[in-house]
């Protein structure tokens, strides 16, 4: 079977248009679905993800009957802190409150009607600093809400939508934040204006950060490490901060969807094996700007174009899982000696590796190190697949391993 179906268990994505745009899918996004299936199992549903990923256009086109209210609006907030009980009979329900965590008071008081009254569906939070708003939900609403996140555009989505770009430097440099594509800014640009507006200031509310300067230093430190292992102490060095400086500003970066460490597997495996975390971006574009990429071509010759094609490829498949509400993690597997495997599938018994590889000339170079992956494991089990993206064309099968096309995996669904 191929690489999509059999593999990665992606749904193949409808044939590209010969002249005419392509109308809208008439089956639900895997957002939207997962959307309306949380809301029918829990009374509450909280929807996380970075800023500008596009929650609040969801919300508004999905649950247009809804009663919604964001507490950005400093009336609201003020409304929904001083009076909660009366914020909440005053708006009803069914009722999404965007922003959330700025009125920690309502979380009481929401605990209290949904205890009364367990029917699915009451209200939906949403809010991008999530570790604010995971707290206020741990704190009172726990066992009551049901999960829903929210990346920036697939680009399984883009592809449905026709807004993919043709070449795999655009890709990378343009990345997923539907603001870029619905309103064709210059990514450029709205990656500056992501980076001082969002996130300096999740940053700044959520630790209080007095030198912005460290902080951007660190900031372009991260986009610099792509796809290596975490070094805090050679982190904090660079960045001339302390340790555990390092490591709280790389939480409240995750936290906020900005960054996303990919563990190691080690089950089985002994002290053989490599136990830090890799180091990705959530979007390709952003870790590009902080890079100082400037435009696609300047990739042709960057050192970090196979580690940003590799983050790109991983967080595919991070975006895939979540959007279905699938919460198995990802992860990557290397030894001692410096043998590694991109990414691992974990689906019950059956694991896959996947090597990640940005040339478009295929080697057999680059599968060396998933055949030797497949030596180390389930004692040379030939049946354990593997699987090779890279920065080529086509579907096929070469080496024993599944070779996939960058466009081709952008297809699928």
């Amino acid at each position: 079977m191929l690489f999509q179906s059999k593999i990665l268990k992606w749904q193949e994505a409808p044939p590209p248009p010969s002249t005419s745009r392509a109308p809208r899918p008439t089956t639900p996004a895997p957002p939207s679905a997962l959307l309306h299936e949380t809301l029918r199992g829990y009374p509450v549903v909280a929807v996380t993800g970075p800023r500008q990923a596009g929650k609040s256009t969801l919300l508004a086109h999905e649950l247009a009957g809804w009663r919604q209210v964001t507490l950005e609006d400093p009336d609201v907030r003020a409304y929904a802190r001083e009076d909660p009980r009366g914020f909440l009979a005053r708006n009803g329900q069914p009722l999404v409150i965007d922003e959330a965590q700025h009125a920690p008071e309502l979380f009481a008081y929401l605990q209290t009607v949904v205890d009364r009254h367990a029917t699915p569906g009451q209200y939906v939070l949403s809010g991008s600093q999530n570790l604010a708003l995971s707290a206020r939900i741990t704190q009172s609403l726990a066992g009551r809400v049901g999960l829903v996140e929210l990346l920036p555009f697939s680009a399984a989505e883009l592809s449905r939508s026709w807004l993919a770009a043709a070449d795999l430097n655009t890709v990378l440099w343009t990345g997923g934040f539907p603001a870029v594509h619905a309103r064709h800014l210059d990514p450029t640009r709205y990656h500056a204006n992501y980076a001082a507006t969002y996130v300096e200031r999740d940053v700044r509310q959520l630790m209080q950060v007095h030198d912005l300067l460290l902080f951007q230093r660190f900031l372009r430190l991260c986009a610099g490490r792509i796809g290596q292992l975490i070094n805090l102490s050679a982190l904090a060095a660079d960045a001339g901060i302390s340790q555990p400086t390092a490591g709280a500003w790389l939480a409240v970066l995750e936290a906020g969807y900005v960054v996303r460490r990919l563990a190691p597997y080690h089950v089985n495996f002994g002290k053989r094996l490599i136990k830090a975390p890799k180091l990705y971006f959530i979007d390709t574009g952003l870790a590009a700007w902080l890079l100082g990429i400037q435009s696609p071509a300047m990739l042709d010759a960057h050192p970090l174009r196979g580690a940003l094609f590799e983050n790109w490829v991983i967080v595919e498949a991070i975006k895939h899982r979540v959007h279905r509400g699938d919460m198995r993690p990802l992860y990557f597997w290397r030894d001692n000696i410096g043998t590694e495997v991109d990414l691992l599938l974990e689906d019950g018994s059956a694991i896959t590796g996947v090597e990640i590889k940005s040339g478009q000339t295929l080697a057999d170079d680059m599968v060396r190190n998933l055949l030797a992956w497949r030596r180390h494991t389930a004692a040379g089990d030939a049946r354990r697949p593997l699987a090779l993206v890279y920065g080529g064309a086509g579907t096929f099968e070469r080496w024993g391993v599944q070779v996939t096309g960058w466009r081709e995996l952008a297809a699928l669904g």
